[in-house]
């Protein structure tokens, strides 16, 4: 599986809110804990709405949790 063209700083977030679970950053955004770990993992692109979920859920704007990758 190629690796998605963006990365995510969703872990670090997590920790730093008082060391948030995967599965309560997946009810505050209406997702499952195992959507929250793809996506933290990189193994799944959110869908638009999910992101700007999860970056509100953080206090954040949206390019302070996904960032795209540089090309090499």
């Amino acid at each position: 599986m190629a690796k998605l063209p963006f990365t995510n700083d969703i872990r670090t977030l997590r920790f730093m809110a008082g060391e948030m679970s995967q599965g309560e950053l997946g009810e505050k955004v209406g997702v499952t804990r195992q959507t929250i770990a793809a996506i933290e993992q990189s193994k799944y692109s959110p869908s638009l709405e999910v992101a700007f979920r999860i970056a509100r859920a953080f206090g954040k704007p949206l390019e302070e949790v996904f960032n795209w990758a540089d090309e090499p």
